[in-house]
This record gives structure tokens, sequence and C-alpha cells, in this order.
């Protein structure tokens, strides 16, 4: 029990890391997490955060964080308290995560629905990054 306690207050100690659970948790929830995406999900942590020096060790975090939590609650409460810009970031980064192996599911379209409605996001603004993100990978 109380190793669930120390879990619970690294979360809350590196929001970085519980920015990058939320990425992850997107990226496996069509439970296909690939190289690709973690990828992915490492360069958004650098954008995101210029200062981060051991992406790496963020990252492990991260799915630490992912792999023992229940709810994407505990993704959102930090990227509910940035500005409009940062979560829009992140949204095109959560889009991109979804179409990079070209097929996305109603999982990862139910999800999204979610989170826009959770981040507090204009569904219409949302749905303009979707279509810009399908219209780049389909070149």
């Amino acid at each position: 029990m109380f190793n669930f306690l120390k879990k619970k207050e690294k979360v809350l100690e590196n929001p970085t890391a519980n920015i990058a659970a939320l990425l992850i948790h997107v990226a496996k929830i069509d439970q296909n997490y690939t190289n690709k995406e973690r990828e992915m999900i490492k360069k958004a942590i650098n954008e995101l955060d210029p200062k981060v020096k051991n992406v790496e060790e963020i990252l492990l975090n991260a799915e630490e964080i992912e792999k023992n939590s229940n709810q994407i609650l505990d993704f959102t409460k930090e990227v509910k308290n940035m500005n409009e810009d940062s979560k829009i970031k992140i949204v095109e980064v959560l889009w991109n995560i979804i179409y990079s192996d070209n097929n996305p599911d109603i999982y990862e379209n139910n999800l999204m629905r979610r989170l826009t409605g959770l981040l507090y996001l204009d569904p219409k603004v949302v749905g303009n990054i979707k279509e810009k993100t399908i219209n780049k990978f389909k070149k």
C-alpha cells in the first residue's frame, strides 16, 4: 500500500512525466505501443519542456505512471492548468501518435473526444487539428 502512495507522489512531483503518461496512454489505447510512437513522445517531451536533460528517464517514469494508473484524469490534471496554446500542441502530438500507424480506431477517437471535454477545448479546434493530421499522413 505504501508503494502506491509513493507512486502517486511521484506523479504530482513531475508534471512533464505526467503529461508524457497521457501521450503514452493514447499510444497504448490501440494495444500497439510502437518504437515510432515512443520516439514521437520523446520528441514531444523535448518540445514541451526544453529544459529537460534526461528524456529517457522521464519517459521510463511516465511509462510506469501510465501502467499504474487506471484513469485518464490522473494524466489530464497538469494539462488542464496549461494555456490554450500548450494544450493545442499536446492535442497535435496526440493526433500524430494516433495517425502514425495510419490505422486509427474507435477507441482512439473516443478517447480524443473525452480528452477534448476534459481539457476544456473547443471541439471544432480539435477537429481542425485532426483534419490537418489526417492530411499530413495521407501524403
